[in-house]
């Protein structure tokens, strides 16, 4: 069984999984994706200040370093700046002392005096010079080597610890300088926009969600819509076999009731000839049926062949009024025709255009119970344009009606058109074979005035 038949077969199971699928895959996609650009958003931050503790470090650490033998002065410059940056949470200088560094000058006063031991100040001394270590609370309390942080960084305010060797007045190592920087203010705008982001991603996720289950529901359609295809198809090709089919005996019985009605057959009396008349009548109406309906079929198949060549209309309009002029006077119809000086030629499928005049005047003759039928050709727009129009002076149309005149099977339905005999098909298939050939076609009607057929088509330039 190839896939298709069988997502065919099993649709509603392949709706499920396939909607299942996307709802779950498709948000998790976009959690994952919102995720990961915020850890790395929050790397790239932690980067720069690491960077810019750095910086800070250094500064604090070109300004005193030269004050080093007097601690009252260190002092003051520590406070000093302290008051001057509120970022700035505790600025501490020690001198190592064996293994192990002593405070001598601190903003907290009660740290002046103390000894530090710590792996973290013994490893930044032993940096190069104007150089240092720079760390995050968190960092440091995550680190069993660290415990000494352990408080701090448990702390909800998170800082970064800052540690660098600072140099004598020789060059050589002689004091540490340790800067602890507040994150505070960094991390509620990184704090607010991962809260943004986060209610953005569930606003998304619901929204993708939403939508998913729309479009799954559009699987439904998908199929409607291939089963309107393959139903329209096998009605079309019906609808031509059938046609087929059918032209051969509707043709064969025209052929023998015309046979009786001639007398080839032997003589009939009145009666006789009276039905088979009716009869006769009735097989052309079955057999113009059955010609639309082969020829829509062929339309919406795509199946009209055109053979185009530059025509003059002039001997095809006198032709078809000639084969018409009888069902004219039978009506007692003025039939005019004035053909335009020099008429221009156009590119056009003589057959095809002849089928469209003979449903155009047709349609007048059977439509127009009085007056008469005009036909007028005329080039327009300085020669570009070639205009045919067809007017009668029969039983019109309002405005409803003529909106729908083209469309397939449609007739005017009234007192005066009930008894008129027609497929609804004529103008559809009329309208397709003149735009076929590169032309317009366009109706204007007044109830119980006429109506004026205009056709145009573009002439063949010289």
């Amino acid at each position: 069984m190839k896939f298709k038949d069988y997502l065919i077969k099993n649709r509603e199971t392949a709706q499920l999984i396939y909607g299942l699928t996307l709802i779950v895959l498709i948000p998790l996609l976009i959690a994952f994706n919102t995720v990961f650009i915020i850890k790395k958003y929050n790397q790239s931050l932690d980067t720069s200040l690491q960077r810019q503790a750095l910086s800070v470090g250094r500064s604090i650490s070109t300004l005193i370093e030269h004050d080093l033998p007097w601690a009252d002065f260190i002092q003051a410059k520590l406070e000093a700046l302290m008051q001057a940056n509120i970022d700035i949470m505790e600025l501490t200088v020690l001198q190592p002392e064996g293994d192990n560094f002593k405070v001598i000058a601190s903003s907290e006063d009660q740290e002046i005096g103390a000894i530090k031991e710590s792996p973290y100040y013994s490893l930044a001394y032993s940096q190069p010079l104007n150089n240092g270590l720079a760390a995050d609370s968190r960092s440091l309390s995550q680190d069993s080597n660290y415990n000494e942080f352990a408080e701090a960084g448990s702390e909800a305010e998170r800082f970064w610890l800052v540690a660098m060797p600072m140099r004598d007045s020789n060059g050589g190592r002689q004091a540490l300088l340790t800067v602890k920087l507040s994150s505070r203010i960094v991390d509620e705008l990184t704090g607010y926009n991962r809260n943004l982001s986060i209610y953005l991603l569930i606003g998304t996720v619901l929204a993708v969600i939403m939508f998913l289950l729309v479009a799954v529901r559009m699987w439904d359609y998908v199929f409607l819509y291939q089963k309107i295809k393959t139903v329209d198809r096998m009605k079309d090709e019906f609808i031509s076999m059938t046609s087929h089919e059918l032209r051969a005996p509707v043709d064969g019985l025209r052929g023998h009731i015309s046979l009786i009605l001639d007398g080839t057959l032997g003589e009939i009396n009145d009666k006789i000839r009276h039905s088979l008349g009716a009869a006769q009548g009735a097989a052309e109406r079955l057999s113009v049926l059955i010609e639309d309906l082969l020829n829509v079929s062929r339309i919406e198949q795509g199946r009209v062949k055109m053979n185009f060549q530059p025509t003059n209309i002039n001997k095809i309009i006198i032709s078809t009024m000639a084969e018409l002029q009888l069902e004219a006077d039978s009506k007692q119809l003025v039939f005019n025709y004035e053909p335009a000086k020099d008429l221009p030629r156009i590119n056009i499928d003589s057959s095809r255009f002849k089928q469209v005049l003979i449903n155009l005047i047709g349609n007048a003759l059977k439509y127009t119970p009085q007056g008469g039928i005009e036909i007028v050709t005329e080039a327009k727009h300085y020669g570009e344009i070639l205009e045919l129009r067809v007017k009668d002076t029969g039983l019109g149309m309002t405005g409803e009606e003529q909106a729908r005149l083209f469309e397939k099977f449609y007739r005017v339905k009234n007192e005066e058109t009930k008894k008129i005999a027609g497929t609804g098909l004529g103008l559809w298939i009329t309208r397709q074979l003149v735009e076929l050939m590169h032309g317009t076609i366009a109706i204007e009607s007044i109830k119980n005035v006429g109506t004026q057929v205009t056709l145009q088509f573009p002439v063949v330039k010289k």
